[in-house]
């Protein structure tokens, strides 16, 4: 995005901590402050002043000329004019990135443009967030704890025995925490909005899947949250069966209704359900403030409550308090250890004439609900201060801290009391609580509630923060949850599925007519139409952009005639693919007319084809046969591609051999090709090193740094982490350089870059070099005269030039010319910006020498300058920088933060 795109030219962007910046208008091309001299200023030396007798002198001169720019440059700044972008100083460049915009009434308003203003306004005053505890952890263990583990846990122990009870709470729970896992890497993959399941889902693998799983588990959360209102209502008539309004009924045992058991009524549980619900109602209307209230009070006595109960285990002892308790007994447990599987009356309640038969299916169906619940903290993803690490940690605490319970009291329950006590008393883990019943049946009441309150509550980007995980654990979470479905029941299985595959077709159709024919031959080209078509020719989102380079295979012409292109465009064309996959366009430029060369065009592009697929690089080869470079170069800029599958990334190698070699021609070339990448509004990736780039057996070591100097929509941050998923640069690290105009500003400007790459889910130690730093130092030692005597070379035959221009400009009559155009030039302008890239090489010279590889922003060229002052600063900056990628945006953002 340039200057031009953001509005409010005298308005003024309120950051934190009281800063105030003010917004780079369109006349402003400057990205930062500089310690030089206005061009205007009198106290800098022209061009004209340095001689040219000898190198000596050049450097005397030029030496003299440095010691004014920096003298001077104290009492008046100027700005970098060279890279012509917005300030990445005054971070209105991350600012932009992370603001909100708010969202466009219709897909015509949404769309960008040159033309299409975007306004960033401060950001509003939001009430405070929920941390880990509160806003995860607590709500996922109210949802996890509930009426299964008080009335249900101790009866599935006696039905199933210890052995297969461990069994059974092994294999659930790692159900559940396999997709944990999976919560864990889509929650973190990018910063999240409201809307929970949905939102997680739905930004990860699409609206329709989205909206499918979505719908099922709301309408799955409203029948849990009645089976949880209903437990709390049981539970209350069974302690208080006073309360009840209409007569209980009686289960018998054993077929005598001597030893039966009394069941509250279904009129009552309707009655005081409806009661209840409306009070939770109520409670939910008031928002996740309210919940958050009122969640400790149903918790504290919930966990009270299973304290009481471990303590009156360790406390019982043979018929105390009840028949059938033996205490804590090995004998009992070597009873109770394998499984005895009978049938019983519809309370469970063992009968040899009982309609109900259970299994180890069964007890699955049975048990699995009181592992789940753990999305009860994706739900409140709008009021979460970190999604990224409450959602993971809390989620997995509640996972592990409820699987850990489990599987203890199944040790404790089967050691406890008999079979029969295990499998008659539905409410066993009131009768053994210390020091009174009473508190269980608080505890479940409220455990019931808070679950129900959850149940309850808001709503029907690939580089994941959370670390531990795998595709292939995603799979086996989801294979589990397969098989537990069917185990469970294949009939309900079979209608979910088809329930959920309905609405992904009805969301994915949305109306719209769908015939493609059914002719089996042009299937193929069916689905790459309609692929093609579902890409459209709108800017594609940040999360879904990927990078398709075109890549000059013969740059500069420097290769023999029988390799098609240089062997390590296609290693660095790889680089920039994630794990080796996409698409990258390979293109030779034949000099010549179409009709003569047609023939040769279409054996070169069979040679590249076969190159390329010999180097395993996923692309297509292209042959362009055009009068001369920049004509063949302009036509495929403006064709090459269809729709979204145009590319977005123009690569070449930086022409090092062009003084050498004496290539006059390169210059010009070279200019008007990064001119028509930037109008055509594509990136640019310009390699310097190509020769020494590592293949993939080549491991590197060290960092990859990055002066990041303009905004370019994150390209660069996106190339340096592609980089980290290749084998030869997995080991290095990045760095992060910035430059601050002040030194108070240094701990504010890394914090706030610090800040903006945790929330892309970048790792790279930032590094603030401040103006001083900047400054030529009389001592600099080696490095410093490496750079001083390139800076008095470069100046040399950039004097030289100006005068062969004068001098022909004078015979002639007249203006300035070159490159075949009229030239307005400043010199003490053309001084400044080759003294800008002088310090800015010195720079990644005393920082970066041992670097893998450094990228850094690449400068537009000046608008009336030759091509050739262009190349001197472009030399000046890349001067003895062995590995270099010189890299520029286009008014995209290619990374965001949301998922």
């Amino acid at each position: 995005m340039d200057n031009g795109d953001i509005e409010g030219g005298d308005e003024e962007f309120h950051a934190p901590r009281g800063r105030k910046y003010r917004p780079v208008v369109a006349n402003d091309s400057a990205i930062f402050q500089m310690s030089s001299m206005d061009p205007g200023s009198p106290s800098v030396s022209s061009l004209k002043n340095v001689k040219v007798d000898s190198q000596a002198n050049r450097g005397s001169d030029a030496r003299q000329n440095l010691d004014t720019i920096e003298i001077n440059g104290s009492q008046r700044d100027s700005k970098l004019e060279l890279f012509g972008f917005d300030s990445l100083v005054n971070i209105l460049g991350l600012r932009s990135m992370t603001e909100q915009i708010a969202a466009p009434s219709s897909p015509r308003e949404g769309r960008e443009g040159d033309d299409a203003p975007v306004t960033y306004g401060r950001p509003q005053p939001s009430e405070a967030k929920l941390g880990t505890m509160m806003g995860v952890f607590i709500p996922c263990l109210q949802n996890i704890l509930g009426i299964i583990y008080y009335i249900r846990f101790t009866w599935i122990v006696g039905m199933a025995g210890i052995g297969e009870s461990l069994v059974l709470v092994a294999f659930c729970g790692l159900c559940t925490f396999l997709t944990s896992l999976s919560l864990s890497a889509i929650a973190t993959n990018g910063a999240m909005k409201g809307g929970g399941p949905y939102y997680l889902i739905g930004r990860a693998l699409g609206p329709e899947v989205g909206v499918s799983i979505g719908l099922c588990f709301f309408l799955g959360n409203a029948v849990a949250g009645a089976l949880y209102v209903l437990g709390a209502v049981e539970t209350f008539l069974k302690a208080v069966p006073a309360a009840g309004i209409f007569k209980e009924t009686v289960t018998k045992v054993n077929g005598t209704s001597t030893a039966g058991i009394e069941s509250p009524s279904s009129h009552d549980l309707q009655i005081y359900g409806i009661v209840v619900t409306i009070i939770l109602c109520f409670i939910v209307f008031g928002g996740v403030k309210m919940i958050n209230r009122v969640a400790p009070a149903f918790l504290i006595p919930v966990l009270f409550s299973l304290f009481c109960i471990f303590v009156g285990v360790l406390l019982a002892k043979k018929g105390d308090p009840a028949d059938g308790i033996t205490g804590l007994s090995l004998k009992t447990f070597r009873d109770n250890w394998s499984s005895d599987y009978q049938k019983t009356n519809n309370a469970g309640i063992p009968d040899p004439n009982g309609a109900m038969t259970w299994s180890f299916n069964s007890l699955v169906g049975l048990f699995f609900p009181a592992v789940t619940g753990i999305m009860a903290g994706s739900n409140r993803s709008a009021s979460l201060k970190d999604t990224q690490r409450s959602i993971p940690i809390g989620t997995l605490a509640a996972t592990l801290t409820t699987t850990v319970m489990y599987l203890v009291s199944v040790l404790f329950f089967g050691a406890l009391a008999t079979r029969q006590k295990l499998l008659t008393d539905r409410l066993f883990t009131a009768t053994v609580a210390w020091p009174f019943p009473a508190i269980v049946h608080i505890g479940i009441i409220l455990s019931t509630l808070g679950a129900a309150l959850q149940s309850m509550t808001d709503a029907p980007s690939w580089r994941p923060r959370w670390k531990f995980h795998h595709w292939s654990m995603s799979f086996l979470g989801a294979a589990l949850c397969i098989v537990i479905m069917f185990l469970i029941s294949w009939s309900f299985t079979v209608v979910s599925l088809a329930l959920a595959s309905l609405i992904y077709y009805y969301v994915s159709l949305k109306g719209k007519a769908g015939d493609w024919g059914d002719g089996f031959k042009s299937a193929y080209f069916q689905l790459a139409l309609r692929s093609l078509r579902s890409l459209g020719a709108n800017q594609v989102h940040p999360k879904n952009w990927y990078p398709i380079p075109l890549v000059f295979c013969r740059p500069w012409g420097k290769l023999p005639e029988n390799v098609p292109c240089h062997p390590k465009l296609c290693d660095f064309a790889n680089c920039m693919k994630k794990k080796g996959r996409g698409m990258s366009i390979f293109v030779s430029i034949l000099d010549g007319d179409y009709h003569e060369r047609a023939e040769d065009a279409k054996v070169a592009c069979k040679q590249l084809g076969t190159y390329i697929e010999y180097k395993r690089c996923e692309g297509v080869a292209e042959i362009v046969v055009a009068p001369n470079m920049t004509e063949g170069f302009r036509g495929i800029v403006q064709t090459m591609g269809l729709g979204n599958l145009k590319p977005n990334i123009i690569v070449m190698r930086y022409p090092e051999i062009w003084r050498r070699e004496n290539l006059t021609e390169i210059p010009a070339t070279f200019v008007l090709i990064i001119n028509d990448c930037i109008v055509a509004n594509k990136a640019v990736v310009i390699v310097k090193g190509l020769d020494e780039w590592p293949n993939e057996y080549q491991r590197q070591y060290g960092t990859i740094d990055l002066y990041w100097i303009v905004r370019d929509g994150g390209l660069m941050l996106l190339l340096s982490q592609l980089l980290l998923t290749k084998e030869s640069f997995e080991s290095c690290k990045i760095q992060v350089f910035c430059i601050a105009e002040e030194d108070s500003d240094a701990e504010m400007l890394k914090t706030d870059v610090k800040k903006f790459l945790y929330d892309l889910r970048m790792q790279a130690e930032v590094i603030v070099i401040t103006m001083k730093s900047w400054e030529v130092q009389a001592d600099g030692g080696t490095q410093q005269d490496e750079s001083l005597d390139a800076y008095t070379a470069g100046l040399g035959r950039i004097s030289d030039y100006m005068a062969k221009m004068k001098a022909t400009a004078e015979k002639e009559g007249t203006p300035l010319m070159a490159d075949g155009k009229q030239v307005i030039v400043n010199e003490q302008q053309v001084e400044k910006f080759l003294h800008t890239m002088l310090k800015l090489n010195s720079t990644i010279l005393r920082y970066s020498r041992m670097a893998a590889v450094v990228l850094v922003s690449l400068p537009p060229p000046p608008v009336n300058h030759p091509a050739y002052f262009y190349m001197e600063y472009m030399d000046m900056l890349v001067e003895n920088v062995p590995r270099l990628l010189i890299v520029r945006g286009y008014r995209r953002d290619v990374v965001t933060l949301f998922t």
